[in-house]
């Protein structure tokens, strides 16, 4: 029979994934590996923040503090704010030709999406 544990007199709620007790479970911390086509993608957005422009950068294969470096970097370049979420460098205001020619420096296949 394929039936899974999911509850342990002993310990408790089970994960069905791992086999672990819920406060054990390391399924939470694996990441999953993120499927893109090889381009970084450069785009405007507005939607979410009453009017203001942001340069969004998503498709970048970095980790966490890769990325939050490179951040650093291309906010000191345009002189401006900005963060990483979600994977994503978010700049203030619109930078995109200013961060396509950085990008493509850095060894990069970009593209310009969106409006």
């Amino acid at each position: 029979m394929d039936s899974e544990l999911v509850y342990s007199t002993l310990h408790g709620r089970m994960c069905p994934s791992c086999n672990n007790p819920l406060d054990d479970c390391n399924c939470k911390t694996i990441k999953p590996v993120i499927k893109n086509d090889g381009f970084v993608r450069i785009s405007r957005e507005t939607k979410g923040r009453k009017g203001k422009t942001m340069t969004v950068i998503s498709g970048l294969p970095l980790s966490q503090e890769r990325l939050t470096s490179l951040a650093k970097q291309f906010k000191q370049q345009c002189g401006t704010g900005g963060t990483v979420k979600d994977d994503c460098i978010e700049i203030q205001g619109d930078h995109r030709d200013k961060l396509f020619d950085s990008i493509a420096k850095l060894g990069f296949k970009v593209k310009k999406s969106g409006g």
